[in-house]
Order: C-alpha cells, then sequence, then structure tokens
C-alpha cells in the first residue's frame, strides 16, 4: 500500500509550499507529509512542493508505528529544513512534538502495544552502549538519535520510531495539548528542577514563545516567586499571567526595582528562552549570590560575559537540552496534576506551510500544532 507524500529534498531546500491531496486507503492506512521547506537562505528561492508515493512503513525489531494525532511546529524544525546538522538524508519529514497512538508494533516489542498513546520528543533514541549511556546520560549519547532529524518526524499520518525513544501520555490530556510539552515542556520543566532555585526563590522567565509560556505555569506551580519578560507589550501580557507584579516588556526602561525583579540577573535563577543580545544587560551586578543564567534556547549568537560578573557572587550559565523520556514522562504527570497547559493554534495537516509559516515569523499565540 502507498501513500502520497510531501518532503524535504536536498535539492529543494526553498519556500514551504501547501501539500497536494491526500489519497487514502483502507483504514486510513494512506497518509501525506507537507514539505517543510521554508525560510530558506538562498535568496533565489522559490515556492516547491514535492510530492511522491511510499510504500506505508513497517516497523522493524524494536520499533512501533504510530498514528499522529497532533505535532507541534517547533522553530527547531528549522534544523532540518535548512541542513543545519551534518549528515541529515532527505527527503525528510520534521517535527519532534509527536503525539499519538501506537498503530502497530515490530518484532521483540513486548512492553507497547497497539492503542497505547504515546509521544516523541527531541530526543529519538540512544544506542544503550556508549559510555554516556552506561552512566545512564541518554541525551549526551555517542550516537543519539533526534526525531524529524535522523528519521522521519511528526508532519505526516503515520510515522516509525524506536521504543526508547516513546514517551507514555496519561488518558486526561489532549493530544494537542500534550504535543508541545514533547520538547519546549520538557526543557523548561526540567532547566527549571535542575537549575539549582529552591521553593519561595525568585526566578526570572525571558521570551515570548511558548517555552516561556509554560517556564511561568511550571515556576509557579514548583512554588517558586516568578518575574516575567516579554519581548514588546505584545507578548508580555500573557507572560505576566500567575508572575511577579513587577514583570515588565523589555522594550521599558527599568526602574531600579523592577530591575531588581525583572532581568537576567535581578533573580536567584533565570530561565532564558532565546539569546539574541551578545552583551548581558547591566543589570548583571544586581542578580541574587549563586544566581544562574539557564539558557534553553538555541542561537548561534555569542554571550559576552565579564568574568567579574560570574566570579563575584558565584554565578554560573547552562545550558539545558530536552530531555530523555523519562524527564518527558514526569513533565506531562507534572502537567496533569497542576493543570499547566502549552498556549496553542491548531492546524490541519494541509495547512502545515501556514503553522511553519507563522511560527517562523513569531506571531503564533503561542504554538503551532498540526492535528489530525
Amino acid at each position: 500500500m502507498k501513500a502520497t507524500t510531501t518532503e524535504l529534498n536536498a535539492s529543494h531546500v526553498a519556500m514551504l509550499s501547501q501539500p497536494k491531496a491526500v489519497a487514502r486507503g483502507h483504514h486510513g492506512r494512506r497518509r501525506r507529509r507537507p514539505s517543510d521547506e521554508s525560510h530558506s537562505s538562498c535568496p533565489s528561492a522559490e515556492p516547491i512542493s514535492s510530492s511522491s508515493e511510499r510504500e506505508i512503513p513497517e516497523p522493524g525489531p524494536g520499533q512501533v508505528r504510530i498514528r499522529v494525532l497532533a505535532c507541534g511546529v517547533c522553530h527547531s524544525d528549522v534544523v532540518t529544513k535548512d541542513g543545519l546538522l551534518p549528515g541529515i538524508a532527505y527527503p525528510r519529514v520534521p517535527g519532534h512534538e509527536v503525539a499519538g497512538v501506537i498503530d502497530d508494533v515490530g518484532a521483540a516489542v513486548s512492553e507497547w502495544k497497539r492503542g497505547d498513546r504515546v509521544g516523541v520528543g527531541w530526543h529519538g533514541g540512544h544506542d544503550g552502549t556508549c559510555l554516556a549511556c552506561r552512566q545512564g546520560d541518554f541525551v549526551n549519547c555517542a550516537r543519539v538519535k533526534v526525531c524529524g532529524i535522523h528519521y522521519d518526524g511528526g508532519y505526516q499520518e503515520l510515522m516509525v520510531a524506536p521504543v526508547e525513544a516513546l514517551v507514555r501520555i496519561p488518558e486526561s490530556l489532549d493530544a494537542a495539548e500534550a504535543a508541545p510539552l514533547m520538547c519546549a515542556g520538557n526543557t523548561t520543566f526540567s532547566a527549571l528542577r535542575y537549575s539549582g532555585a529552591r521553593p519561595t526563590e525568585l526566578v526570572a522567565v525571558r521570551g515570548s514563545a511558548v517555552s516561556a509560556t509554560l517556564g511561568v505555569q511550571f515556576a509557579k506551580k514548583l512554588g517558586f516567586r516568578v518575574a516575567a519578560i516579554g519581548r514588546g507589550p505584545q507578548n508580555s501580557a500573557p507572560l505576566r499571567s500567575g508572575s511577579e507584579p513587577t514583570s515588565m516588556s523589555t522594550a521599558s526602561r527599568p526602574t531600579p526595582h523592577a530591575s531588581m525583579q525583572s532581568t537576567w540577573w535581578s533573580a536567584r535563577d533565570s530561565v532564558h528562552r532565546a539569546q539574541r543580545r551578545r552583551r548581558c544587560p547591566r543589570s548583571w551586578a544586581d542578580s541574587g549570590a549563586n544566581g544562574a543564567l539557564v539558557v534553553v534556547g538555541a542561537s548561534a549568537e555569542a554571550i559576552e560575559v565579564p568574568p567579574n560578573a560570574l566570579i563575584f557572587g558565584r554565578k554560573r550559565i547552562l545550558g539545558w537540552l530536552a530531555g530523555p523520556p523519562t524527564d518527558t514522562e514526569e513533565t506531562l504527570r507534572f502537567a496533569e496534576m497542576t493543570g499547566v497547559r502549552p498556549m496553542i493554534e491548531k492546524y490541519p495537516l494541509a495547512r502545515a506551510a501556514e503553522a511553519y509559516a507563522r511560527m517562523l515569523s513569531g506571531k503564533a499565540e503561542f504554538r503551532a500544532v498540526l492535528a489530525m
């Protein structure tokens, strides 16, 4: 049985185009895969749509096939579109915030069965044999896999994933709301837990994307005092929900009191979504002793820090990457228990191009989610 697909080709990294009509077979087995070929670095790129028919993949040993119910459109999908990591084999389907149900299981799979609600996040698998894996540090596996980069991701109706990448989704969580928790939720929840901050201490959350809004919610539920910082007044209002009264837009010049609570280093710890400035602000000196800047947004820009700002007060900077499935399952259970939910915009799979473009524009309120 074959399916019409629209995918990324190595020779076609151009504008994301609307996928062609899907051809469905019996039992909904036929699928479509919209192309993720947007935001090209080539100024001469033209809008394209690469469609083809493929056999529905059969799960191999240690794999399952997932019927995708929802997939978040994360900015890191640009990695696949732009080929930012070496060795990406095209055509490739992006998407690493997957929520769905198991459609079929391969050989040697005993702990999962058809109908199980599962997800797949950024961490798409590990070898289990390298030194990092033997030490339980699966994120730093020497041969780590990323869903949507090393194998086809969730911008489609059916996908295959290794069992070590699977996340069990609680029955009470809606698939479209669970999907962003696979990456954005996992990252912010774990970054807060491992930041070193203690309950009742002040945590500053900077940014306007879903990670920042989830960061505010998680921080409050974990017992922190929260100061939210948005880029511009249009993004500050959603972040302010549940945060300190001193929360402010970064477009405003902070008063001394506001800078004590609303800038990177004014708090015991700061979770920073995306670094776009080369120099840290003057308020660095106002941060608490033993404070930390936790960077969870990837960027090629440098962070310039005077050594004295680190030494005096024993401050630190650390990066945090989405953790393994066990971390994601803890994130989902915590969200289920406390009512933490992402702010989402739903798009049908046929409008994947529009959802991707809106994500790139920064105008999505807040996570664009493909709902099947």
